[in-house]
Parts: C-alpha cells; sequence; structure tokens
C-alpha cells in the first residue's frame, strides 16, 4: 500500500499505527480477551495488505456464482446447498495455486480483477454448521468492504437482519447486491425490492448503503460467453464497475486506513464501557462503605453520649449514699446517742443498714446495665455492618448474567470473605460470655485505679468498701475515755470531720471510678470500632485499590480514543 502513500497520508498512516499500538498495550493490561486482540492484530496488519472485500451472505443467495462472474470464471464451486466450508481469500497471482494458512483457504488465480484487491468468500451466515458462522463474524473485521449477498426472493430476511447487527458493529462500509433479480416481473417489484432493502439497512445501520440488482448466474454465462452487453443487463456491471471504479485509489485507501480504526474504537469502547460499569458498582460500594463508616461513627457518638447517660445513673448511687451517710451523721453524732455510740457494733450496724442499705447490689445492677448496654449496642451495629455487606453481595450477584470476569470473581470473593467474616461475629457472640468479660475488665480498671483490690467481691461490695473504711470507724469516741471528755464541742467537731471524710471518700470514689469506667468504656468502644473496621478492612482495601486501577485504565483507553479520533480527523482532511 505504500506505494499510494504520500508524505501526508505517510504520517498519518504512521499515527494510526502508534494509536493502534497503544490500545494493544492496554488491551494486554486489561486483560482483554484473546479474540479482541487477535482481531486488533488482524487489523493492524491488515494496513500493510491490498484493499479486502470481504462477500457474505446467507447459504443459495448465491455468493460463489456471483464471485465467479466477477473473476470471469468458474473459479469456486456453486450449488443449492452449502458449498463454502471454510473462509476462501482469492489473491493475484500468476499461476492458479491453493494452500491452507490461519484457518482459512488461500488461492492465487491470474486475475486481473485481484490485482489490487483481495477478495473474500465466507460460508453462509446461516449454514448449519455453527463453526461457519464464527469464521466469517472472526473474518469480517478484517474487511476494508463488506459486500453482502442477499437473495430477490427473500430480501433482507430476520436472521440477515441479526447478523448485520454483528457486523454494524465494527463500522464497516457495506455493499448490498440483491441477487436472482431474474426473478423480479417488472420495474415496480424491481424498485419495491431496492426500496426495501435501502430502507432496511438504513433502518439498521443508521448510514444509505449501494445497493445492486443482479443476476450472477446469468452475468456469469455472459462473461463466459463474453457478452458485455449481457453482463451489464444482468446489473452485474454496475456492481463491478462501483466496486474497480467509484471506489477509487483515494476512496480504498480512506476505507483502508479507516476500518481499523473503527475495529480500534469498536473494541475500546466495548472495554471502556465494561470498565465504567465497574467504576460505577465500585462507586456504589464506596457509598456503601462510606455508610458504614458513618454508621460507625454516629455509633461512637451514640456511644459516648448514652454512657455519660449511664455514669450519671452511677453517679445518683453515689450521691444518694452521700446524703445518706450526712444524715446519718446528723442524727447519731450528737449527745442524746452518746451511749449508742459507745456499742461500737451497734453504730456500725446502724450505718450499714441506714448509709450503705443497698448500695453495693445498686452500684452492680448500674454497672452490669451499662455492660449490657455495650453488648447489645456493638451487637447491633454488627447486624447493621453484615446487613450493608449482604446488601451489596446480593446486587452484586444480580448484576452478573453469565460468566464472571477476574474483577467480578475477585471482587465477589472479597465481599464473600468480609460478609462471612462479619456474619461469624454475629453467630459466635455470646452474650455470657462477652458479660463475664466485660466484667472482669471493669473489675480490673477500678482496681488499676488503687481503690481497692477487687479480688473476688463483687464491683459495688469492694466499692462500699473503700467509701466507708474509716469512716465508720466512729467508735473512735470511745479512746476518748469517759463521757466527760467528751464536752459540748467534741461531737460537733466529730461529726464535721466525719461528713468531711465522708465526702472526700466519696469524691475521690466519683472521680477515680468515673475515670476507670470511662476509661475502660473507650477501650471497649475503640475496640467494637477496631473489630468492625479490621473485618470489613480487606474489602475497603480492595475496592479503594481497584477503583485507582480502573480510573488509570480509563484515562488510558481515553486517551488513546483521543489519539485513534485525531487520526480519524486527519484522514477526512487529508483524504478527500
Amino acid at each position: 500500500m505504500r506505494r499510494i502513500l504520500d508524505s501526508d497520508r505517510e504520517s498519518i498512516l504512521s499515527e494510526e499505527r502508534s494509536a493502534l499500538g497503544a490500545l494493544r498495550e492496554v488491551l494486554v493490561e486489561v486483560d482483554a480477551s484473546s479474540e479482541d486482540r487477535a482481531t486488533l492484530d488482524r487489523s493492524i496488519r491488515q494496513l500493510d495488505e491490498l484493499f479486502l472485500v470481504v462477500v457474505v451472505g446467507e447459504f443459495n443467495s448465491g455468493k460463489s456464482t456471483l464471485i465467479n462472474s466477477l473473476l470471469g470464471g468458474r473459479y469456486l464451486k456453486e450449488g443449492v446447498t452449502p458449498t463454502t466450508a471454510s473462509v476462501q481469500l482469492l489473491r493475484h497471482g500468476e499461476n492458479d495455486e491453493a494452500r491452507t494458512r490461519e484457518g482459512f483457504d488461500e488461492r492465487s488465480l491470474a486475475v486481473e480483477f485481484l490485482r489490487d484487491t483481495l477478495l473474500v468468500d465466507t460460508p453462509g451466515t446461516n449454514a448449519l454448521d455453527q463453526r461457519h458462522e464464527a469464521i466469517t463474524t472472526e473474518f469480517v473485521p478484517r474487511a476494508d468492504l463488506v459486500l453482502f449477498v442477499t437473495s430477490a426472493d427473500r430480501p433482507f430476511s430476520e436472521s440477515e437482519r441479526r447478523f448485520l447487527r454483528q457486523v454494524r458493529d465494527w463500522g464497516k462500509k457495506l455493499v448490498f447486491a440483491v441477487n436472482k433479480a431474474d426473478i423480479l416481473r417488472d420495474e415496480e417489484e424491481r424498485s419495491q425490492v431496492t426500496q426495501w432493502v435501502t430502507e432496511g439497512a438504513r433502518d439498521l445501520l443508521g448510514v444509505t448503503s449501494p445497493v445492486f440488482l443482479v443476476a450472477a448466474r446469468p452475468a456469469l454465462a455472459a462473461r463466459l460467453e463474453d457478452n458485455a452487453a449481457a453482463f451489464q443487463e444482468s446489473g452485474m456491471g454496475a456492481l463491478e464497475d462501483y466496486l474497480l471504479r467509484t471506489l477509487d485509489q483515494a476512496e480504498r485507501l480512506r476505507l483502508k486506513l479507516t476500518n481499523p480504526l473503527g475495529v480500534g474504537l469498536e473494541i475500546l469502547e466495548r472495554y471502556r464501557t465494561a470498565f465504567e460499569e465497574r467504576l460505577d458498582l465500585l462507586a456504589d460500594d464506596v457509598t456503601a462503605l462510606g455508610d458504614i463508616d458513618s454508621q460507625v461513627g454516629l455509633f461512637r457518638e451514640d456511644q459516648n453520649r448514652q454512657f455519660e447517660f449511664r455514669l450519671t445513673d452511677i453517679d445518683k448511687v453515689l450521691h444518694a449514699f452521700e446524703a445518706r451517710g450526712r444524715e446519718f451523721f446528723a442524727e447519731h453524732l450528737r449527745l442524746a446517742r452518746v451511749f449508742d455510740l459507745l456499742d461500737k457494733e451497734r453504730t456500725r450496724a446502724a450505718f450499714e443498714h441506714k448509709v450503705i442499705a443497698d448500695l453495693p447490689s445498686d452500684l452492680d445492677k448500674k454497672v452490669q446495665e451499662l455492660i449490657d448496654w455495650l453488648i447489645e449496642s456493638e451487637l447491633r451495629q454488627w447486624q447493621a455492618t453484615s446487613a450493608r455487606l449482604e446488601e451489596r453481595r446480593r446486587h452484586h450477584a444480580e448484576r452478573i448474567v453469565g460468566a464472571m470476569g477476574a474483577f467480578d470473581l475477585d471482587r465477589q470473593r472479597r465481599l464473600e470473605t468480609v460478609g462471612r467474616s462479619a456474619q461469624r461475629s454475629l453467630e459466635t457472640y455470646d452474650r455470657e460470655s462477652e458479660s463475664r468479660r466485660l466484667a472482669q475488665s471493669v473489675r480490673d480498671a477500678v482496681t488499676r485505679t488503687a481503690l481497692v483490690e477487687v479480688g473476688a467481691l463483687g464491683l459495688g461490695t469492694a466499692i462500699m468498701m473503700a467509701a466507708s473504711s474509716q469512716v465508720i470507724d466512729v467508735t473512735g469516741l470511745v479512746a476518748a475515755g469517759t463521757l466527760a471528755t467528751l464536752g459540748l464541742f467534741i461531737l460537733p467537731a466529730r461529726r464535721r470531720r466525719a461528713q468531711r471524710e465522708l465526702e472526700a471518700k466519696i469524691l475521690a470514689l466519683r472521680t477515680d471510678l468515673m475515670a476507670a469506667l470511662r476509661d475502660q468504656f473507650e477501650r471497649e468502644l475503640d475496640g467494637s470500632v477496631l473489630r468492625i473496621e479490621e473485618a470489613v478492612g480487606p474489602y475497603t482495601r480492595f475496592v479503594r485499590s481497584e477503583r485507582q486501577r480502573l480510573e488509570a485504565i480509563r484515562d488510558r483507553l481515553t486517551a488513546v480514543e483521543s489519539q485513534l479520533d485525531a487520526v480519524r480527523r486527519r484522514l477526512v482532511t487529508a483524504i478527500a
């Protein structure tokens, strides 16, 4: 082809090779199918070949006879049953030679029509052997021009429409030959058939394609008899003239350079669409993961707010304890009760009954309620997370039709792994065991504050002991000696001191206890959030990294598309 290229067109060819080569590199990167890569490779090689005309149509439409009439001899086998069993490529040669390569039959003929043209005969698109159609649909993308042969007795059938939809996607230039036109009775019928095919092709392809009414069998007979008038009357003369003269060198060059661009753009668009769909899916995943993050954030906020409310309940228990202590001292530390004060055990019993009262059980109850709330809150958060992941998994399954690609399989595997992890966390969540663990962790936290060595005691009892030790030892009054030494000022002073000690002890207890509970709560909350984040983490990382990768590939496809479009625009300008 280079012998008909000037410097400007040579430059266009170089740009086109570069753009198609860039597309080939991207196809390798995206793990494109071997068929698509092979199709593109063939289209690139096509740039160095002669003008390629591929003849397609249903069997018994007369393709082989039409080709024989163009070549001027019975070179191809003809018949009413499928006779073309494989793709046959006809090229110019000094001798009649045949060989098989790359899955098709190649034949050299000393025919002038083939000097600047490669002609391909294909099996019928509706042949019983499905391999025939597969061969045809593989070969069509290589064509510079597709000559579609239909029959005047059933022009533009539904099966032909289905096949043409495949050809349309490759953006090929099509020419229609309506064979067996000699069965049409008059000009009106000829006009009707021509209009039917023209409009049908335009509706299907979006462009108006040339339509020729031909009678291939009479044309072949005329050619063999060297009857030029009869050949022209058959309609084949007009078709031959279009193929050899209307499609001059400039038009053939334009088609030759345009067709690989069309193939490249069709393949590119298919993969870009697939990647856009994957990115849309990942965008939904990002939204879902964002929802999970938001839920976790709200979970943390709600937990902190609710925790402060629950600490208030514990604080109320301690306030009530302090108030009862003040009342006890006001009631018992006075002269009228001095003899009762001398009875150490009686005073201790009264203090425990009136002041301590239900403090241990009340504290234990409030702390246990706090623990139960922590457990239920984390469990509900796991359920919300698991439900959101299951929703994404189900959406993915509904989206996939047919075989899944590597991306779909990888995504499904990651999502199922995370979903199973979340579900397993739900199924194995042991409330009783978790309650015991949390209770122990709270006791350990209280122990760390140096309030008291909790040991085997209940938390409430341990706190009670820390609060009441020394304070209830009011029998120190006995150590004063005699009643006379008490005086009128000793008891009020002792009462004030006892109240101050109780208040100081409870203040220290409240401060240390709240700090211990808050510290432990933060640890448990951080642990809950971390467990959820670690469960979702693998999928989060997959989505983010895959999105980054797909966006980079999409950008590369877009850049290659721009290259191909630039070449196409130059073609329009340079080859008018």
